[in-house]
């Protein structure tokens, strides 16, 4: 990512020294368990492709916990179902298949950045595949899509909002519902109780 222009302007920004130390820290070769982790816990991700004429185009993909698979330590995938029938990423891919992937974890405020080679398949090409990478109830897959990861990196957790999606909320929430169950069931017997007693009284 550090090109001559992006590094002209680090220069300029006294931003070099610094940049220059990332760009020389030894780069891991492959995925680890903390990456494959995150990748397969997402519920989306953001997928960028770049068009022949120059303009990049960014994608938003999602599914359940899982959806996005872990091929191996260099190579990530996920299925592809009928959606609007645009194909821009599709198209992209047909003349340059350098991506690149951004995963958040809002309530965690982390993100994993990843740049790789992607190659899109109809499902029936490789239907082991296809198999593989399918999620189940999400219908039939239409291609897949896997990406030789070249790089990746972690990027600081600065200026990211944490949202929570309607699961995450469950379970932040869960442990006050379940007291506040238990509160309200002790409450009804106790009324119950006070009735009962009550009316023996009126007796």
């Amino acid at each position: 990512m550090f090109t001559p222009a992006v590094a002209a302007e680090q220069i300029a920004q006294g931003s070099r020294d610094m940049c220059s130390r990332i760009a020389e820290a030894p780069a891991p070769d492959a995925l680890g368990p903390d990456e494959a982790a995150f990748l397969t816990s997402r519920t989306s991700v953001y997928l960028a492709s770049t068009s022949e004429s120059g303009w990049p185009y960014i994608q938003h993909r999602g599914g359940p916990r899982g959806f996005m698979k872990v091929l191996d330590g260099t190579t990530i995938g996920f299925a592809d179902y009928r959606g609007n029938r645009q194909y821009i990423t599709t198209g992209n891919l047909r003349g340059d298949d350098r991506v690149s992937v951004f995963a958040m974890d809002y309530p965690r405020k982390a993100r994993l950045k990843l740049q790789g080679h992607a190659t899109m398949i109809p499902a029936d090409a490789d239907p082991e595949l296809a198999a593989r990478l399918a999620t189940e109830g999400e219908g039939r897959v239409e291609r897949v899509l896997t990406i030789r990861v070249v790089a990746f990196d972690w990027n600081c957790p600065q200026f990211i909002t944490p949202r929570f999606d309607t699961s995450e909320i469950a379970a932040l929430v869960a442990p006050e519902l379940e007291r506040l169950e238990t509160r309200n069931a002790e409450l009804v017997a106790e009324i119950a109780r006070l009735r009962a007693d009550n009316e023996r009284e009126e007796k």
